[in-house]
């Protein structure tokens, strides 16, 4: 066995050193991984793929004699607020479940992180013992507390005034010399923007509005792709507004006339922070600003959580095997392409791949990947950046989007030549993607060759659990909608929205649906021959693809999504 499993702490590793359960170089490899990511080994074996997160939790279950708790009966609400402490909870990826007399239960995957029982013991003066639970679970049940799910965690329901006033604006530079926010009549407004700003994080808003008209304002947050307005202060408010937000992402106050980008970085906690992306627009009242928020801690990157069908997740997880080609995914601004990517890029990510990354922006951050921050205005373009990564031996390249032809010729001849490469387009359907590449100027040859795999995606409102309610559609109606024979012999659980205090009028929480086309020999043929995207599509159902829409109405069969948001999603 290699030193550095001799070496390594955790008594599961060395347990597993001893097992079959994995190969020494797999170990070896996994805890290369603990110390570069910083991460806990049991996470590290999940990630990676190298164990299943059950598989790993039965394996504990018999080595040490404990039972397996399941975390999907517990809701962040249910755990002991008090104990909830988030640098204990991260340091040693434990949570606190009960307490029963004098005993603190931690659930952990790992039943021999002895330093979590001591710090834990130690920091509340209880006795504590372990609750063996699955990874996975418990990733996902620290990760809703994170988002404000649990009434203690982060703290964020209980800043005040004074304490927001403190949130730490996360810049490389000193803010600018200005007037704004010195006298004490500006103090109100950094305090209500700050607080606006808390609750989209805290409500889970991917995009803020600032809107001036002549005789209202209105800020907006967009929250699983719809927008709702949260506010309405004064009208005469919106310059102080807009200078308030240039003055945080450092803009030029003094310019009104045209737009500006830019960007703030709240830090809320110690270990959490959330990037800000600032864009101003003139208007005829004033200048609009919207700000994307980009909090990578929220990112889900299991291909497991995000929606695919069990066909669509091995053919996409097949792509990803193979030693080259292109894997494709588009979709309209806002369906979840970038992080149907960076799944693909985490399932990727070992340290014998050398993975490079052009993006505008990085949105989250993803450690062992070499990420590169697009500048146009320095000449850092999609096509510059790649051709930079072809001289730096990469095995692995993710283009954020191709846009032009340059960038697409790029792409083509990395795939083909022995790399693996992934992208986004903007287009409506897997077939379009075909006719679009065409259209931008690439030989019907080279798109036949090189693409392997389309993934066209959007992003549905998922029905909150706590409120919907049974529908009761006629058969003949289901057919009419596009149910086929063989969902309809399964069993149909339709549900409709309510609405309740848990959620946003009956939704919450967004799932990916997706139509995904593996390149055929049939469908190389028909673009060799330019067909069109109708009858690559066609094709393509014939081989046995799922489209959106079929896609769509089975997680409404299911009851993960209604009727009315299949409707507006396929149209």
């Amino acid at each position: 066995m290699t030193q550095a499993i001799h070496q390594e702490r955790s008594g599961l590793a060395r347990s597993l050193a001893a097992s079959s359960l994995l190969l020494p170089e797999e170990l070896e490899q996994a805890l290369t991984l603990t110390r570069q990511e910083g991460k806990p080994l049991s996470t590290v074996l999940v990630e990676h793929h190298m164990l299943t997160s059950l598989d790993l939790a039965r394996y504990c279950e018999q080595e040490y004699g404990l039972a397996l708790l399941d975390l999907d009966d517990f809701q962040p609400e249910q755990l002991p607020p008090q104990y909830l402490n988030l640098d204990l909870i991260e340091r040693h990826h434990a949570l606190p479940v009960y307490t029963q007399g004098r005993v603190l239960y931690l659930a952990m995957p790992d039943p021999t992180n002895v330093a979590a029982l001591e710090d834990f013991s130690f920091r509340f003066n209880l006795v504590t013992d372990v609750l063996l639970v699955e990874e996975h679970k418990l990733a996902q049940l620290i990760l809703r507390l994170q988002q404000g799910g649990g009434s203690a965690m982060l703290d964020l329901d209980h800043i005040d005034d004074a304490d927001i006033e403190q949130l730490e604006l996360g810049q490389d530079k000193p803010a600018q010399d200005d007037e704004f926010g010195r006298g004490e009549d500006d103090a109100p407004i950094v305090r209500y923007i700050n607080k606006i700003m808390l609750d989209a994080v805290r409500r889970e808003a991917s995009d803020l509005h600032f809107e001036p008209y002549e005789h209202f304002y209105r800020i907006r947050f967009r929250i699983d792709g719809l927008l709702h307005e949260v506010a309405s202060p004064p009208a005469n408010l919106a310059g102080r507004f807009a200078a308030r937000l240039k003055v945080m992402a450092r803009l030029d106050i003094a310019e009104r006339r045209l737009p500006q980008d830019g960007r703030i970085k709240l830090k809320l906690t110690r270990n959490r922070s959330v990037d800000l992306r600032v864009n101003t627009l003139p208007t005829q009242w004033g200048e609009k600003i919207v700000i994307r928020i980009l909090d990578s801690s929220g990112a889900r990157l299991d291909i497991d959580q995000l929606g695919y069908d069990e066909v669509q997740k091995q053919l996409y997880l097949g792509a990803l095997r193979k030693p080259q080609g292109m894997i494709l995914v588009t979709g309209p601004t806002g369906s979840g392409k970038t992080v149907s990517l960076y799944t693909g890029l985490s399932i990727l990510n070992t340290v014998t791949a050398n993975i490079s990354t052009a993006e505008d922006p990085i949105e989250i951050n993803l450690p062992g990947i070499n990420q590169v921050q697009i500048n146009t205005k320095a000449g850092l373009s999609f096509a510059h950046a790649l051709r930079a990564f072809l001289r730096q031996d990469p095995d692995i390249i993710m283009v954020g989007e191709i846009r032009d032809l340059e960038t697409a010729e790029i792409a083509v001849k990395a795939a083909q030549t022995g790399h693996l490469v992934l992208s986004t387009l903007h287009t409506n359907s897997a077939a379009e993607t075909l006719t679009r590449l065409n259209n931008m100027g690439l030989p019907a040859y080279n798109i036949a060759s090189s693409v392997s795999l389309i993934i066209a995606q959007r992003l549905a409102r998922k029905l909150c659990g706590h409120c919907k309610t049974p529908e009761q559609v006629p058969a003949e109606q289901l057919r009419a909608l596009g149910f086929s024979q063989a969902q309809l012999d399964k069993g149909v659980s339709l549900h409709k929205a309510v609405g309740c205090d848990q959620c946003t009028d009956g939704y919450k929480g967004r799932i990916g649906v997706y139509e995904v086309m593996p390149m055929t020999e049939t469908l190389a043929n028909l673009i060799m021959e330019g067909a069109s995207s109708l009858a690559l599509a066609r094709a393509a159902e014939a081989d046995g693809m799922m489209t959106l829409r079929r896609s769509a109405l089975e997680k409404a069969r299911q009851g993960l999504i209604s009727l009315a948001e299949v409707n507006r999603i396929t149209g």
